[in-house]
């Protein structure tokens, strides 16, 4: 698909997220019914964070069409989910987060009919307890599109920016499958 919104550029703004950081212990809601300590889970975990979703008839934020890598949540969602099972097969775990609230998530999770959990970060703690990249439109403050890949709750490689974001699951699954670091890992490169 060739992309029609503003590609991001690599601002720079990812680049303190390095390979052995840790995750802060933060308990985030979960579209499931406990919440998700990312920093506690064992294993190999795949988190892709997204700026905002829409619900049919609500309108974007304002500008949304003109901020670079805002649009996109929908497709890339959608890519993490009919890989769901490959990322499994690969002893991964796989979330979304952004900082909507559970109730917002769980409609879009629904809708989606995701495989796997949507965190909620509504206080922005996990994020900025990572100083995680941002950007401000209509009095609100998104989180701009990255994806960590986590191996019992320290940093292994950061995917930011993330474009074209319909494919973004795709590449995350080759590197999985691959376990080699790419040159855009361990530092956030783009």
């Amino acid at each position: 698909m060739n992309w029609p919104f503003p590609a991001p550029v690599d601002d720079g703004a990812a680049a303190h997220l390095v390979a052995g950081l840790a995750l802060p212990d933060t308990s985030l809601a979960a579209t499931g019914s406990e919440a998700v300590n990312l920093a506690a889970l064992p294993g190999l975990t795949v988190v892709f964070i997204y700026p905002w979703t829409g619900r049919p008839g609500l309108l974007n934020p304002p500008g949304w069409d003109d901020i670079p890598g805002a649009h996109g949540s929908t497709p890339e969602a959608e890519g993490f989910r009919d890989l769901h099972a490959k990322f499994v097969a690969q002893g991964a775990s796989v979330f979304g987060l952004s900082a909507q609230d559970s109730a917002h998530q769980r409609e879009f999770a629904l809708r989606l009919k995701l495989p796997f959990e949507l965190l909620s970060d509504e206080a922005m703690t996990f994020a900025q307890a990572l100083a995680l990249p941002s950007f401000h439109t209509g009095g609100v403050t998104y989180l701009k599109r990255l994806t960590l890949v986590v191996r019992a709750g320290r940093l292994e490689i950061v995917f930011y920016p993330v474009h074209p974001p319909d494919l973004h699951a795709a590449e995350v699954l080759a590197l999985v499958r691959s376990n080699i670091p790419s040159p855009r890992s361990s530092r956030g490169e783009g």
